[in-house]
């Protein structure tokens, strides 16, 4: 049989049935929403690859008029009535040996979400995406334009010292380290952007984010050319807390649907997946050998995550209803391992041992950092909080991010409670804390620089400070309003 007639028997059969008697979501005589059965599919599987910033073969499906373009195949990727002549289907449909060019690297479509793409194609393809759902263009030709600073939610510092990422709208703004210079903009497909994490040797930036209630979204992004590499959809909401592993081996994040979850930054391939939260996971971060990964969440705990067998090992702080009050929304770990002699019985009177332990720093709605190891050493008895190491002094409201310094002596933490904000940075072993100076509003987001003299913090007014690590003085603040014009190249 010619490839052809091949073909369209494929097309034929899509419309006429759904395959091993699965019922699909609309039978061919229903009308095919292309906002609400056709996007969302083309959001979780497609987008990734075929957004402005990553326009795989030529070729957009952001919106529903992208898809009547062709690209480099020359060929229309939808032709409305027609989806025997829509190239989109010939890439989605498995040829005689069941093989399917698109998603690339990904899992096949369903039949049924085959045979909805199909459906809506043969019922001429309308667009019914209503007016106020319908967004401007935001790519590298059509930047971010900011009537006002945005709120900023995530900052992170390059591991040599040399750039400051900020959060910004639908964009990731790479700033020289002194905020002076503005040397490029990551613009992606997520409106929102929730965290900011470079690898160990910071050639890349991982990203989180997406768009509240409709996709979740990791970003792998070259930093010396500011190119997108890579663009995972995961879920259909927001996703938090991205972290990398020591050996910048795994991505991992928290999100909505409960889950903890890590991917190959290579190749987008999900490595990871735990269940066992009780509400949304807000943050991660890998043990220094990357054997195990903390998370924590709205749902009071912190949890241990054995990254090999996928497997849920123990929670890290305590299962006592009312033992802490409140979600965790921070959490960073403890860069160096801490070592702890210990007595042992023996015959001869004793001997002395070290242990070697990770510490982890967790805080949230109450205000209050804790210290904790991240493996049990104890039975477990009802009511014990046996790995908290110490707890130091509450901030005012909630604390929205902490991160230690670079040899883990110190850590520096944001809050915000009424319209107010707060950054401190805490030593470890005294306790002690210095309150950073002219924090103009609610403060989301810290970063410590490698140098380890300057704590870089800021927030709801979209300003960044920029404080002496040792005095908590003001050295430097700017307010994040990017034009086109302010952008000096890095490259």
């Amino acid at each position: 049989m010619p490839a052809s007639r091949t073909y369209a028997v494929a097309i034929l059969t899509l419309v006429s049935a759904s395959a091993s008697g699965a019922e699909p979501v609309a039978t061919a005589s229903e009308k095919v929403s292309y906002y609400k059965d056709v996007r969302p599919i083309f959001q979780q599987n497609c987008q990734g690859c075929h957004q402005p910033a990553k326009a795989q073969g030529g070729f957009l499906m952001i919106e529903r008029d992208d898809l009547l373009k062709s690209g480099d195949s020359e060929k229309p990727g939808l032709v409305p009535g027609k989806p025997e002549k829509s190239f989109l289907i010939h890439e989605i449909t498995p040829g005689k040996d069941g093989k399917i060019e698109m998603p690339k690297g990904r899992d096949p479509l369903t039949p049924e979400q085959r045979k909805l793409i199909v459906d809506w194609i043969t019922q001429g393809a309308i667009d019914d995406t209503p007016a106020s759902a319908k967004i401007a263009v935001v790519d590298e030709q059509h930047p971010p334009v900011y009537q006002a600073p945005p709120v900023i939610t995530a900052l992170a510092f390059s591991p040599d010292g040399k750039l400051l990422a900020v959060a910004g709208f639908h964009e990731v703004l790479l700033y020289s380290a002194d905020g002076s210079k503005l040397l490029a903009r990551l613009i992606g497909l997520s409106e929102r952007v929730q965290s900011l994490a470079f690898s160990p040797n910071g050639k890349r930036l991982a990203v989180s984010g997406g768009a509240p209630g409709r996709f979740g979204e990791v970003q792998i992004w070259d930093v010396e050319t500011q190119k997108l590499k890579l663009s995972v959809p995961v879920t259909f909401d927001t996703i938090n807390g991205v972290s990398w592993s020591p050996d910048g081996s795994k991505v991992a994040f928290g999100c909505t649907d409960n889950t903890v979850r890590a991917i190959d930054p290579a190749s987008g391939k999900q490595v990871l997946q735990m269940g066992t939260h009780a509400d949304w996971v807000l943050g991660t971060a890998f043990s220094q050998d990357g054997d195990h990964l903390i998370s924590i969440g709205r749902d009071m705990t912190a949890k241990l995550t054995e990254v090999s067998t996928q497997r849920f090992i123990d929670n890290v702080t305590s299962i006592t209803p009312g033992a802490l009050k409140g979600g965790l929304s921070a959490l960073d770990r403890r860069p160096v391992q801490v070592k702890k002699m210990t007595k042992v019985p023996d015959d001869s009177g004793g001997t002395s041992t070290e242990k070697v332990y990770d510490e982890v720093l967790t805080a949230g709605s109450d205000g209050t950092p804790r210290l904790y190891k991240i493996h049990r050493e104890t039975k477990r008895v009802i009511g014990d909080d046996a790995n908290r190491v110490k707890e130091f002094a509450a901030m005012p409201g909630r604390i929205y991010s902490v991160q230690f310094d670079k040899v883990g002596r110190r850590f520096a933490a944001t809050s915000s409670l009424d319209g107010a904000g707060e950054v401190r940075v805490y030593d470890i072993e005294t306790a002690k804390f210095v309150t950073c100076e002219k924090a103009t509003g609610p403060a989301y987001a810290v970063a410590w620089a490698p140098e380890g003299n300057t704590v870089a913090s800021a927030g709801f007014d979209g300003t960044v400070w920029l404080n002496d690590a040792a005095t908590g003085k003001l050295k430097k603040a700017f307010v994040v309003m990017p034009t086109a014009k302010t952008v000096t190249s890095a490259k």
